[in-house]
């Protein structure tokens, strides 16, 4: 998943190169490279997050 995440936005720049040589449209190629850019660093963000200690009475629940 990882991989995934660092191959995407390599890709998605790629494409932007294309978009600045006018090959492909830049209205196109901006928003996904932005789009990949955030979820490559909201998911590297939010995978430590701490979520806080579980109460004795919300084990007994589970």
């Amino acid at each position: 998943m990882r991989l995934l995440l660092v191959i995407l936005p390599l890709f998605a720049f790629i494409l932007n190169i294309f978009g600045l040589m006018r090959m492909i449209p830049l209205y196109f190629t901006i928003p996904l490279l932005f789009a990949t850019i955030y979820i490559t660093v909201y998911s590297f963000q939010n995978k430590k997050q701490f979520k806080g200690f579980k109460k004795e009475w919300d084990r007994s629940i589970s």
